[in-house]
């Protein structure tokens, strides 16, 4: 099991839409494969910044079942427009705990 962290920076006045389109968006994570759980972090120090943690069981469901999915395309529909860049993704596995 690892996490998928993405940092997301959305646009200035866009937070209350952005994090609808992530409720909207919760159940196609939850309906992947290999998903375990997606949440939605405010990053408290930058008004419009966000951290994206999804559980994956393996990279093999994040980038190629997951990102090659029709959801995947209905996760964008849902929040691309808010995005002020595009997110920066790392994959992290536990490291102590």
């Amino acid at each position: 099991m690892f996490f998928e962290m993405a940092q997301i920076e959305v646009l200035a006045g866009h937070a209350a839409e952005f994090e609808a389109g992530v409720t909207q968006a919760l159940p196609l994570f939850a309906r992947a494969k290999g998903c375990g759980g997606a949440e939605l972090h405010r990053v408290i120090e930058l008004q419009n910044r966000y951290v994206l943690l999804v559980r994956w069981e393996t990279i093999e469901d994040h980038l190629v079942h997951f990102r090659q999915s029709d959801d995947f395309q209905k996760w964008r529909a849902l929040v691309g427009q808010h995005f002020a860049r595009a997110p920066e993704v790392a994959h992290t596995s536990l490291a102590c705990g």
